[in-house]
């Protein structure tokens, strides 16, 4: 089977179950009840938001941009499943038999996967920025959509989430076993990477190395997260990397995480 083949039948794997579009519901959801929740605190229709250290000039990029910093899971986790789902579900030997070169298949679901990430990443900002700017204008808070920069981050942001995706994929790749993958990819973005982001902001020696960590190669892409907004009463904020810097180091989590299961678990032999 060719490569545009073997795209059409991952497609078609990925839309013939409910998944791809209960994943997309929940993250809208969340990312909207999260958006609301920031810019109507913040923005001066809660007590107490103000005690953040959050100013409300530029406001808006911080609650946009809510829908990579804390939705940018749910792609990484569609990115997974669509190769767990293979081994768990025992449909990767007909796929393995239908195209025999593994490699294209493997193409074949990173492109599906940057595809559907990149439309998440649109689904998500809807959700942020359809709950953020109606509190945002309430509060008499500038909504940027005069902005230049806002539409470079609007675009950004989806580039951010298509990586995501395909980063997923690499996860899966490396680890086949479906609960595996999930458990270590929820336990390192929820627990780990945060902690070591938030010790990198007391720790000299930590921030050079926080700045390459994924969530923050990820937020440094966007341009701006809440993550870096808060005022932590004596902490240092972690110097960010350029955008572009940003979307290497994160493209190199990907491609390394593929590469490494390309060459181990996707080449052995399946039943």
């Amino acid at each position: 089977m060719s490569l545009i083949g073997a795209i059409r039948a991952e497609f078609a794997k990925l839309f013939t179950t409910r998944i791809w579009w209960v994943l997309l519901l929940i993250m809208v959801g969340y990312v909207a009840f999260t958006a609301g929740i920031i810019a109507a605190a913040f923005g001066g229709l809660l007590p107490g938001g103000d005690e953040a250290g959050i100013p409300t000039e530029g406001l808006y990029e911080l609650v946009y941009s809510l829908a990579t910093s804390v939705g940018y899971v749910f792609p990484v986790i569609l990115g997974t499943l669509a190769v767990t789902g293979e081994y768990r579900h025992q449909t990767v030997t007909p796929t393995f038999l239908a195209t025999p070169r593994r490699s294209t298949v493997l193409v074949a679901k990173l492109v599906v996967m940057f595809i559907v990430g990149a439309v998440y990443g649109v689904f998500s900002l809807i959700g942020s920025v359809g709950a953020g700017a109606p509190l945002l204008a309430l509060s008499d808070v500038d909504t940027g959509f005069g902005e230049q920069d806002l539409w470079l981050l609007f675009g950004r942001a989806v580039l951010a989430m298509a990586l995501w995706a395909v980063f997923g994929v690499g996860v899966g790749t490396l680890i086949p076993g479906q609960i595996a993958a999930i458990v270590v990819l929820l336990a390192f973005t929820q627990f780990i990477e945060p902690i070591l982001r938030m010790v990198a902001i007391f720790v000299d020696w930590m921030s050079g190395v926080g700045q390459y960590l994924p969530g923050a190669a990820g937020d440094a892409l966007v341009g701006s997260s809440i993550f870096t907004s808060f005022d932590m009463g004596g902490g240092a904020p972690v110097e960010a990397l350029e955008w572009w810097q940003g979307g290497v180091v994160l493209l190199a989590y990907a491609a390394a995480t593929t590469i490494a299961g390309f060459f181990t678990t996707w080449r052995k032999d399946v039943t």
